[in-house]
């Protein structure tokens, strides 16, 4: 199949889980799972491409993997190489300072969620169907594991999905990559990286307000 374009029809970001365990600022304990080196870097791209979505009025998801601290929704997450991680009320589950909803917009939105992909048991394709959303902008954590599988089920639902292979990151480097390529089998192109995700913005940006791209003033609703 050929390459699609980086942007069809309406976009969304998406971050995943930019919690604070992935700032290398906590240790291994506190944390609760591997992540490969570079969280300081992928956090200021990330910085880059918020701006850069909103500056385009581009609505944005911002998730954040959060269990209660009895661990009664785990699940099966312990049962592979994770330890305890996201509980609530721990430093290492708040959200990046920098990478917060803005309270004020009518466009972004929080969502918990307690397990890998984001489409199981949030509201995340409620919102996606009223914002009538056609591409997924993926950035995050980890690749191999929420960034991976929000991404597959979001494939299965016929949505354009791109991660920006440099703003993502994984349990290792070699799972990372693997994850990526994964993806890329998925849907041809749709690993880009923060200079394409950049570029693609700006252009949204500077395109005309009398463009066919929806309304996202939902106080009129």
């Amino acid at each position: 199949m050929p390459e699609q374009p980086i942007i069809v029809g309406n976009a969304v970001l998406v971050l995943v889980d930019y919690q604070k365990g992935d700032g290398e600022e906590l240790s291994r304990d506190e944390v609760g799972i591997d992540i490969m080196p570079g969280g300081r870097e992928r956090i200021a791209r990330a910085e880059q491409i918020l701006a850069a979505a909103r500056a385009a009025a581009m609505p944005v998801v911002f998730f954040q993997e959060v269990h209660r601290p009895s661990g009664i929704d785990f699940g099966r997450e312990l049962d592979g190489n994770e330890g305890v991680h996201c509980v609530d009320g721990q430093r290492a589950t708040e959200l990046v300072d920098s990478l917060r909803p803005d309270p004020a917009s009518d466009i972004e939105f929080h969502m918990v969620k307690r397990r890998y992909s984001g489409f199981i048991g949030t509201e995340f394709e409620i919102v996606l169907r009223a914002l009538k959303a056609d591409t997924l902008i993926l950035i995050g954590g980890l690749t191999d594991v929420c960034v991976h599988y929000t991404f597959a089920d979001a494939h299965q639902r016929d949505f354009y999905v791109r991660v920006v292979g440099d703003c993502v990151g994984g349990s290792t480097i070699a799972r990372h990559a693997a994850s990526l390529d994964a993806m890329e089998y998925l849907q041809a192109g749709a690993v880009r990286s923060t200079n394409d995700i950049l570029a693609a913005f700006a252009e949204l940006a500077a395109t005309p307000s009398t463009d066919t791209r929806i309304d996202y003033n939902l106080a009129e609703v």
